[in-house]
């Protein structure tokens, strides 16, 4: 066991409730596809930590974002600062900016902050929101049937993106959703 996931445990990642089972396994779920994905060391970290302070759509955290640096001495200043980007994403304004324009606007849910995310912060955020929704989705036909439709057209307004290892994932997972 790496010293990044015996962390986690630590911090009691498996003591929480997650879709289809506990977090802990989730997140190694989505840190399991970035890696098969051939996702960069950063990004690999971030997804193993990607609900460290919880999100939009799961409100639970693990620490709170007071201990940032605890979690940077952890994963990394890169990973941690993606983490953070994250789980601090308010979906609903985010989102479906991507249908209108290749450069959303990101709105901070912890701070109202708005702002405009550097290329690679855009690729590494949409790739890890793929891999998060695809690793919820695979095998879960009661989660694809009440978000598979809106998951699919949300990540195909991010192909540009995305990987094409994430792009065939939301084709194979999530394509049969639309008629």
């Amino acid at each position: 066991m790496n010293q990044q996931f015996r962390k986690l445990a630590e911090l009691g990642a498996g003591d929480f409730d997650h879709i289809d089972g506990n977090l802990i396994d989730h997140l190694q779920g989505t840190q399991r596809l970035l890696s098969e994905w051939s996702a960069s060391s950063v990004l690999l970290d971030a997804g193993l930590y990607h609900a460290a302070y919880g999100t939009a759509g799961f409100d639970e955290s693990l620490v709170s974002t007071e201990q940032r640096d605890r979690i940077s001495q952890i994963i990394g200043s890169d990973a941690e600062a993606l983490v953070y980007l994250y789980c601090a994403c308010d979906r609903d304004y985010f989102w479906p900016q991507f249908a209108v324009t290749a450069n959303p606007e990101f709105k901070n849910r912890f701070t109202d902050q708005r702002l405009y995310l550097s290329a690679p912060q855009l690729r590494d955020f949409c790739e890890l929101t793929v891999a998060n929704e695809i690793e919820i989705a695979m095998d879960n036909p009661p989660f694809i049937k009440e978000h598979g439709e809106s998951l699919y057209s949300t990540f195909v307004t991010m192909r540009q993106h995305l990987s094409e290892p994430a792009n065939t994932a939301v084709q194979s997972v999530l394509g049969s959703c639309i008629a």
